[in-house]
């Protein structure tokens, strides 16, 4: 049997870029996704255009998150994408998502910038599992269902983390490797995320005091808030809601 030197640029050129990427269109319960440096879609697998609605590939080139997501969660997306165009990661974040059912599941979700041969970021990409059908991941929602569940529907409350463990019959010390094992992030961090999420929806869908927003969302202090948000968004609640808002 003869073996040849494949030269990559030829190759690519041969079997088509795009060709080749319907390969992910193999990997189950999983949305992948390639943005150009405008956060639209250039390349979508097909769980990611089945969950959006979309019948063909073609059609969702050119669209961005705002034309097929909440605008609260297409604001987290499109300012991931900034931050990813700036040259960061993002690594198995749990995030919501929203199913074409109108379901909200959970998703873990990684996205990196796409350099060129200079080094040069074109554009991201990423990828997001569906948590409810992942074996680790069903391990990870089992091992943390109850503490999840209970910040979710308590997160506008002063949750104590020993009440956490309490309920999930652990110390906290445990509660606590319990989440850094699966999610990479401590409970305090969690609780933080869940409010903020929770504020970045209340921005967008009321005109509420922004002093308002912060306690309805579990924080007590309004400049605290402001200084989280801004952490975590890269921009103040007042010129989020005026951007997200704006016609």
């Amino acid at each position: 049997m003869v073996s040849h030197k494949i030269d990559c640029e030829d190759f690519y050129q041969c079997a088509g870029v795009r060709q080749l990427l319907h390969v992910l269109d193999l990997i189950p319960d999983s949305l992948v996704w390639i943005k150009d440096s405008e956060s639209r879609i250039i390349f979508a697998n097909q769980y990611f255009l089945e969950q959006v609605g979309i019948d063909s590939l073609d059609l969702v080139i050119g669209l961005n998150d705002f034309d097929f997501a909440p605008r609260d969660i297409a604001e987290q997306f499109i300012a991931d994408d900034k931050r990813v165009l700036q040259g960061a990661e993002v690594n198995e974040r749990l995030e919501l998502n929203v199913l074409k059912s109108g379901d909200l599941c959970w998703f873990l979700t990684s996205k990196r910038p796409i350099y060129d041969s200079n080094n040069r970021i074109l554009g991201t990409y990423g990828i997001s599992r569906h948590l409810e059908k992942i074996s680790y991941s069903l391990k990870a929602l089992d091992q943390l269902r109850v503490p999840i569940d209970y910040i979710r529907k308590y997160y506008m409350t002063q949750i104590q983390i020993q009440d956490l463990a309490a309920i999930s019959h652990l110390s906290v010390s445990a509660l606590e490797r319990r989440f850094n094992k699966f999610l990479k992030k401590s409970p305090k961090r969690f609780i933080n995320e869940i409010r903020l999420q929770n504020a970045r929806r209340l921005l967008v869908e009321t005109l509420v005091p922004i002093s308002i927003v912060a306690n309805e969302s579990g924080f007590d202090d309004p400049a605290y808030f402001s200084r989280q948000f801004c952490k975590h968004f890269g921009e103040s609640p007042s010129a989020y809601r005026e951007r997200a808002t704006s016609p």
